[in-house]
């Protein structure tokens, strides 16, 4: 969790961190990007085995990284369960390396914990969506310790804002 002092009085708030793949990171960084309580976004490479790659590297499917979503958010005004249902919600948790037309483990369904609440949250919501059966199939999303995240090109950060696009399902 990162403080932040703000204004001249330097009121302190806390922002916590929680990182998602779940196919093509635009679509995954707009669903965040309208969660409120949500005070930033970045899209970038996870749980690869090289360093600093490239889109292009990952797109070869062959450096291990997953397309992430780096999302800051503020505790008192969102919960990271929250955030695990809108992850739950907006992409296919059952299709391995998959979601739509996009394949490869670059699309993988991946939750990236931060530290041992978020683990222990991350696995407890797994486990109530396998309960629910809402789907016919099993999950495959891996619940991992986040790794080094690396920030994509700057042309992938708030793609849909850039381009005038409201929104794309995951």
């Amino acid at each position: 969790m990162a403080i932040r002092c703000v204004g001249p009085g330097r009121i302190v708030f806390r922002m916590a961190k929680a990182t998602f793949a779940a196919g093509c990171f635009w679509g995954v960084e707009d669903v965040f990007r309208h969660t409120p309580g949500v005070t930033s976004t970045r899209v970038g490479y996870a749980g690869g085995h090289t360093s600093n790659p490239s889109y292009h590297d990952v797109c070869s499917d062959s450096t291990g990284h997953a397309e992430a979503v780096e999302v800051e958010y503020d505790p008192a005004q969102v919960s990271y369960e929250q955030l695990l249902q809108a992850f739950w919600q907006n992409h296919d948790p059952t299709t391995l390396n998959r979601q739509g037309p996009d394949y490869g483990t670059q699309y993988r369904s991946a939750i990236f914990v931060h530290d041992t609440e978020q683990e222990a949250a991350a696995r407890s919501s797994k486990e109530a969506f396998e309960a629910s059966q809402r789907f016919s199939r099993p999950i495959v999303t891996e619940i991992v310790t986040a790794p080094e995240f690396w920030e994509a090109e700057d042309y992938h950060q708030q793609y849909f804002e850039k381009r005038g696009i409201t929104h794309c399902p995951i």
